[in-house]
């Protein structure tokens, strides 16, 4: 089979900890990459980037944030509207309020005030888990639903508490296309994901891992709860920030506070269930799943009413795919708790190791 290491001796320590260990995974992500920064933008339409290809990637990097805090270190975590949120509008503040400001520090600071955002929400981890922690993030929702509502001064003093941005340069040059665009949150999403990476194969992911498989344990060896549990609040909310920032700058233009609802929350703990938890992988599968599903449901029950000769309606198909999310995720808590990155990466062994038993 093609899909064989036989041959790939490690000589060094850095060979033997790549990320991609084999040499067949490097050329295809090298060939991926060079796929999406390359054809995608000259051969998609520009309906294709701005119904699917943005948002998935928007929504790739917030369920990567979510991963980091749920699947790594094993915190409940309902309130990933509300940082989203706090990235959206902070970064908007940052941005018109500071003359000359640059988009991308704009998003980062927003990614800051995320950061903080997270932490203040997190401290109920220190004394609480499981469902009272999940309790304590979606208060976090509420909070920030309320807060960019009665508070005018994020806002700016509208009333409605819509906002609105325009003219978005990177280093002089312009993103409103729908390719520039798309461009632009695909970079973005890169650098997180490789920063991501390595960060939780290093010494804090560690942490995090042995937190959420036992943390009394984690404890007696030295580990600090405490700063375990914190600083995956941190670096989830700014994650999950900067996707926020993206989603209300580069997707929608204009929002209000419910673009960032509580149902926003549930459609990311969704994507890491049905991605895979603790997997970097699964991210991108979980948001390409609830992405993609709807427009392929939009196009294929039609369809299939027509063959029977019957129809359905917008609501019909919108019932029919809150049923088939709900279902999926029974479907795979009792099946496969660890997702489609577990499928996958049980489907790339047997690859490895065929025609031999596995």
């Amino acid at each position: 089979m093609f899909y064989r290491e036989n041959g790939q001796f490690k000589t060094t320590y850095r060979a033997d900890q790549q990320v991609f260990p084999i040499l067949q995974d490097r050329v295809a992500i090298w060939a991926l990459l060079a796929a999406a920064f390359v054809v995608v933008p000259f051969l998609a339409s520009d309906y294709l980037m701005r119904a699917i290809l943005i948002p998935f990637l928007i929504m790739s990097l917030a369920a990567l944030g979510v991963n980091v805090l749920v699947g790594y270190c094993g915190q409940i975590s309902l309130g990933s509207g509300a940082f989203m949120a706090v990235g959206a509008y902070g970064a908007y503040n940052i941005f018109v309020r500071i003359p000359g400001m640059p988009l991308v520090p704009a998003l980062l600071l927003g990614g800051l005030c995320a950061t903080a955002f997270g932490i203040l929400f997190g401290l109920p981890s220190l004394r609480v888990k499981g469902l009272y922690l999940a309790v304590a993030t979606l208060a976090a929702q509420f909070f920030s639903d309320w807060m960019f509502l009665r508070i005018k001064w994020f806002t700016l003093d509208t009333p409605s508490g819509s906002v609105s941005v325009s003219n978005l340069q990177v280093f002089g040059l312009p993103v409103e296309s729908a390719a520039s665009r798309y461009v632009f949150c695909l970079a973005v999403l890169v650098a997180m994901a490789v920063l991501t990476k390595n960060l939780v194969r290093g010494a804090i992911g560690r942490e995090w891992m042995a937190i959420r498989d036992m943390d009394v344990a984690a404890a007696v060896i030295g580990i600090r709860p405490m700063h375990a549990k914190l600083s995956a609040f941190a670096v989830s909310s700014f994650i999950i920030g900067v996707a926020g920032a993206l989603w209300a700058f580069v997707y929608l233009g204009a929002w209000e506070p419910a673009a960032f609802s509580v149902d926003l929350s549930f459609r990311l703990l969704f994507m890491v269930i049905i991605g895979g938890l603790g997997s970097i992988m699964g991210s991108f599968f979980g948001a390409a799943f609830i992405i993609v599903l709807p427009v392929v449901l939009n196009q294929v029950l039609p369809a299939l009413a027509g063959l029977v000769g019957a129809e359905i309606s917008t609501v019909g198909i919108s019932h029919a795919e809150l049923m088939l999310f709900g279902g999926l995720i029974v479907w795979f808590l009792i099946v496969e708790p660890h997702g489609l990155a577990r499928l996958w990466s049980t489907g790339k062994q047997k690859l490895r190791t065929w025609p031999f038993p596995y």
